[in-house]
């Protein structure tokens, strides 16, 4: 029997790089207590690859009918946690399809060796999808692959009285009867695994500010959440939106939103124009502020600029790192020139076997790769100086904002923006083992 397709050789058994998808169109029923979900999902492809069959990604749901226009359907079956649909005849390269699955059944997480669980998960009184990076299967048929970047809708009907908060922009609430239900529109490019839901008994937090670009926030918590805690916590996120903007670029998504669980999370959340954290990271401390910082930086490294590949993850979390570090000096802490050397010497004493260009899927989320992804944009920016540097970021940004890179494609850019030979002053930061010493 011919085998399944795996697009990246970090995430066995996920994504099919005969076809992307173009747009999702996601219809969902969902009965909190009982944990149901009951879904129809519109997918719009385009054909890559010459083929007869196109693999989906669907994990621990039942298929309950399939249908494809564009291309006649011979059969479908479930397999390995995947949906295997044949066709007739062989479709050429280009041909757009439109593959319609309906499912339903009790979503939970899948649980991957290396990567642990992920995906759409109860809480005490709600739902959490967290989805990076294999876990967007457990809720809807995808090409899960985070090089393959689609538009959404999606729509939600839920228990009234449930607060729904997805990606993209609110189009309409409306309540009947004993549901209440919720439509969402993310228009620009999103990779699966930053799709979510957030299902809570939620308010809408009054903001303590507003950014003067005018990017919409929102900040959606339990109503018993503890006032002084949230002012120390989210007070000052509009001027932390106002530097990114500043030293980043234009915020790249129509808006931004908090979800505060009613639940402890062990760390916070990245999905595409939002973000979750736990009841317990309510807090004005370091520790919780830098994930607040961290976690909004990836709005523009991430979400707006994808990975191709998930060996490039630094592209991701030494950026968001590095970030943390920028609001700390924007805000009156530490410079980061102070975080990059406590980190530098505290890396100078851990083991040095990560190879941050490659760090394999059991390292992926590895401490280091964050800390030393931060060191190298460091070294960089020691390097060129900080106007060469931040101009780089934004121009980087600019124009890969929608698409998906490779760490090729950052040292080009960053060599052409500056002047400087980038490729071979960052070699030793990301294709060696041993650690470089920072610029003085």
């Amino acid at each position: 029997m011919r085998g399944l397709p795996t697009a990246d050789d970090y995430l066995p058994g996920h994504g099919d790089p005969a076809y992307a998808v173009r747009h999702y169109d996601l219809d969902l029923t969902y009965a909190v207590e009982g944990n149901r979900l009951t879904g129809q999902a519109t997918l719009s492809v385009r054909v890559l690859e010459a083929t007869r069959r196109l693999v989906l990604d669907l994990a621990h749901l039942r298929v309950d009918k399939v249908r494809v226009t564009g291309a006649r359907l011979a059969k479908h079956s479930a397999r390995s946690g995947r949906v295997v649909l044949t066709l007739d005849d062989e479709v050429a390269p280009d041909t757009l399809l439109t593959v319609v699955v309906r499912y339903s059944g009790s979503p939970r997480p899948v649980v991957e060796r290396h990567l642990g669980d992920a995906g759409w998960e109860e809480l005490t009184d709600g739902v959490i999808v967290a989805a990076q990076p294999h876990g967007s299967p457990t809720w809807f048929p995808c090409n899960d692959r985070p090089d393959d970047k689609a538009s959404y809708r999606m729509t939600f009907r839920v228990t009234a009285g449930y607060h729904v908060v997805a990606n993209g922009v609110l189009r309409e609430h409306r309540r009947g009867g004993s549901s209440e239900t919720w439509v969402f529109e993310q228009s620009e490019p999103m990779a699966t695994y930053l799709a979510t839901a957030q299902i809570g008994r939620y308010t809408d937090w009054q903001l303590l500010g507003r950014p003067a670009s005018g990017t919409p926030l929102r900040v959606v918590a339990p109503e018993d959440l503890d006032e002084d805690d949230y002012v120390a916590a989210f007070g000052r996120q509009h001027e932390m939106v106002e530097v990114f903007e500043r030293l980043f670029g234009p915020y790249p998504f129509d808006g931004y939103a908090v979800v505060v669980t009613a639940d402890d999370l062990e760390i916070p959340l990245e999905s595409q124009s939002l973000s979750t954290f736990g009841r317990n990271l309510v807090r004005g401390d370091w520790d919780a502020t830098r994930l607040i910082a961290h976690e909004l930086a990836h709005q523009w490294f991430g979400n707006a600029v994808t990975l191709r590949r998930w060996r490039d993850i630094w592209l991701h979390e030494g950026f968001a790192c590095y970030s943390e570090w920028l609001w700390s000096q924007e805000s009156g802490g530490q410079s980061a020139d102070e975080h990059a050397r406590h980190h530098h010497a505290r890396l100078a004493g851990l083991d040095h076997d990560l190879l941050l260009s490659d760090p394999g899927p059991e390292l992926m989320f590895d401490d280091r790769v964050y800390k030393r992804g931060a060191l190298t944009l460091h070294a960089l920016r020691l390097t060129v100086g900080d106007e060469a540097f931040f101009a780089l970021l934004r121009s980087w940004v600019a124009e890969h904002a929608g698409g998906s890179v490779v760490t090729d494609d950052f040292l080009a850019h960053a060599g052409a923006a500056t002047g400087h030979d980038v490729a071979a002053l960052l070699h030793p930061w990301l294709h060696e083992t041993a650690l470089p010493d920072l610029p003085a």
